[in-house]
């Protein structure tokens, strides 16, 4: 990597192998950015130099006091990445309907929608193929490329959830140019045998979602299993208006077995599911007959997912270092039925993954990290309608990663090497001889990097600053679409000529740590070159207007603030707020779509610690305000702003053989009328679920 510094135009000129790029910033900082620059200092020190220490617990700790389990067993304050973490009590406590709608509780986190049930996870402004997923530690692909396909992972059966924010291409390989969500299944207890089950009610869908799982440790060996079952029906806006067809259900079975030997560690995995969402279309109504309003029945259009997973992640511990070999399979299957059992969709895509590491402790405080990556995906159409080829996909990755800490002061530093290989074949209906789109191969190599650095200013202050390259292959809607996209009327013309996106993210961060005081503010500058994104044309198909994917340069850049508050004076009480603002632009001076609108929350929490049957309470009434987004893209729209008054409550109630902990959580209480930015549904003028209210009871068994 090469850094230049031109002071006379004001430029820095960064070079990165291939990859050069121009950032226009200015090296003088202006009155507005001094003045917040020595607001933060002042509130810095004096919360250093007041304040009592205490041994109260302290839940603001929750969300720093971690492992990282994704690349590098390091604690979240000994990396310059930007790091945050969602154990499962807290993602039970939310009471959400999917894993997205988890992650979207957080700063910097939204999460694109259609409808409750169909989301993808939104971070600092990026989505989709720009987002990498891991599952046991490998890559996930879940067809997410199009804006309808949802995560589809369901949040039963984890342990907790590690999201990276910035691009990892270094450490994971293509797609992680906006961060990394790293899901990470529960393990088994220490020794002996286990069950339990949790089951959430939902009043709007007149819903459930129900699980129970059983788990076994003997000596060195394990074993757990666990089902689940979901089903919700239409919901209802905040004007009491049934979204027709908004219903959903699904079936999950998970596995895994691993022992313990001398030197070596096995953990295998197996995941089942299947999932139906119903399908929402503008003029539904014309074709489909209302039926009851709380009917689970997918007679209508809808999406049939289904997804098999097997992993199987290995631990050397060879003399002086440790090797880490992970493989595994995944396979899914996505089709469409159009009502009646008429499946027009139906796209099967099958994955092969490996990832070998092997790091050494070089000395005391130096770390060395070798990784290396492989994967293989093919995709194949059997059904009659077609919106991308079949094709193949190979991806090499190698990469070293070294990490030194020394008097308070941690630097992190690392070069990769990435191919990619894109072939897409021969397909009916869609590049045939006759027509324009022909199949073609595609080979991408690249180069990326990252540097880093963590220092403590003083013993609760850390300043953390990151400087990381990422890439992406256009995916093949972007590629070789060549059709109409039913889902929102339009006809989208691929490019097999776009070139890869490749992205410069700068990211600055200031964490004060105090017992009754945290505090954290981050900046971030994502430069991309050749960001490809989607535009409307002045040509029409057949009554159609006809969509071009094209590419530019772009920015996106933004600021996160989060604090809690727990005075020493009032015990069990805490004061949770948390702003966060992004703006996308493109090189020519327009917007990026799908750019989420600031958004500040605030909430008051009281816990009681009780010594009677019920030993622990907690009430948590929440103020979410989202802001206009007034800066739409090209084929976006305005949209207004609104506010949420959310309500967390649970106990803890003894049991027999294990606690009970039952919750009731409730949602847009106000019953406000409003359409999120990031839905896709607003387009058909329809509005974002209504009041909703969640009761949940877990139980566990151990002997």
């Amino acid at each position: 990597m090469e850094l230049k510094v031109c002071r006379k135009s004001k430029r820095i000129i960064l070079k990165f192998s291939v990859f050069e790029m121009k950032v226009q910033k200015s090296l003088c900082f202006n009155i507005a950015v001094m003045k917040l620059f020595a607001l933060l200092t002042s509130l810095i020190l004096t919360s250093y130099f007041v304040g009592a220490q205490t041994n109260s617990a302290d839940s603001s700790k929750q969300l720093r006091e971690f492992v990282v389990s994704g690349f590098s067993n390091n604690s979240v304050k000994s990396t310059s990445m930007h790091i945050e973490r969602f154990s499962a009590e807290q993602m039970a406590e939310k009471a959400a309907f999917n894993l997205s709608d988890v992650l979207s509780k957080q700063p910097g986190i939204a999460q694109m929608t259609t409808s409750n049930s169909i989301s993808k996870p939104v971070i600092r402004g990026l989505y989709g193929n720009r987002i990498l997923v891991l599952f046991s530690g490998l890559r996930f692909d879940n067809q997410q490329w199009q804006d309808e396909h949802g995560l589809g992972l369901s949040q039963i059966g984890l342990d907790r959830v590690e999201v990276i924010k910035g691009p990892a291409s270094l450490l994971y390989g293509s797609d992680a140019m906006g961060g990394v969500i790293n899901i990470i299944e529960e393990k088994p207890m220490a020794q002996g045998k286990s069950f339990d089950f949790g089951t959430q009610l939902f009043s709007n869908t007149l819903g459930i979602l129900t699980h129970a799982g059983f788990s076994k440790r003997d000596s060195n060996k394990w074993s757990r299993l666990r089902v689940g079952v979901e089903n919700h029906a239409d919901y209802a806006d905040g004007a009491g208006t049934r979204v027709l067809n908004s219903r959903n259900g699904g079936y999950y079975v998970k596995g895994g077995f691993g022992f313990e030997r001398k030197g070596w560690i096995q953990e295998n995995s197996y995941n089942f599911s299947y999932n139906q969402f119903g399908f929402i279309m503008p003029d539904l109504a014309t074709v489909f007959t209302e039926d009851g309003r709380y009917t689970r029945s997918m007679a209508g259009p809808h999406h049939n997912v289904m997804l098999n997973m097997f992993h199987s992640q290995n631990t050397f511990l060879l003399e002086h270092s440790t090797l880490k070999l992970n493989v595994g399979v995944q396979s899914n299957s996505r089709k469409e039925d159009e009502g009646g059992g008429q499946i027009s969709l139906n796209m099967h895509l099958i994955s092969v993954l490996q990832n070998l590491k092997w790091e050494r402790q070089i000395t005391k405080n130096t770390q060395f990290v070798a990784n290396q990556q492989f994967t293989f995906e093919n995709n194949t159409n059997y059904g009659g309608r077609i919106i991308i080829p079949d094709a193949t996909f190979f991806e090499g990755n190698l990469s070293g990663y070294l990490r030194h800490k020394a008097n308070g002061l941690i630097l992190e530093a690392g070069l990769g090497a990435n191919f990619k290989n894109i072939k897409t074949l021969a397909t009916r209906h869609l590049n045939t001889p006759n027509d324009s789109m022909q199949p073609f191969v595609k080979n991408h190599f690249t180069v990326n990097g990252m540097a880093g650095a963590a220092y403590n200013l003083f013993e609760s202050v850390l300043l953390k600053a990151n400087v990381a390259t990422g890439f992406r292959s256009p995916n093949l809607a972007e590629l070789s679409s060549n059709g109409i996209h039913e889902g929102v009327y339009r006809y989208e013309l691929g490019d097999p000529n776009l070139k890869p996106e490749q992205n410069l993210n700068m990211d600055v961060s200031l964490e004060v740590d105090r017992p009754q005081f945290y505090f954290n503010a981050s900046l971030f500058d994502n430069v991309f070159k050749d960001y490809v994104y989607l535009a409307p044309t002045q040509m029409k198909y057949y009554g159609f207007q006809v969509f071009k994917f094209m590419q530019q340069d772009a920015n996106l850049h933004g600021a996160e603030v989060q604090f809690i508050v727990k005075p020493q004076s009032i015990k069990g009480w805490e004061l949770h707020g948390s702003f966060a603002s992004i703006t996308g632009t493109l090189g020519s001076g327009g917007n990026l779509p799908f750019i989420p609108a600031a958004k500040v929350s605030s909430s008051i929490r009281k816990e009681w610690r009780l010594r009677g049957k019920v030993t622990s309470l907690f009430i948590e009434p929440e103020h979410v305000y989202v802001f206009e987004q007034s800066l739409p893209a090209q084929f976006e729209t305005f949209t207004g702003s609104y506010y949420l008054v959310n309500l967390n409550t649970g106990m803890t109630v003894k049991g027999g053989n294990g606690d009970w902990h039952l919750g009731l959580a409730g949602t847009n209480l106000t019953n406000n009328l409003y359409a999120d930015h990031l839905s896709r549904l607003k387009y058909y003028g329809i509005y974002n679920q209504g009041i909703n209210f969640v009761f949940s009871v877990r139980k566990s068994f151990k002997w």
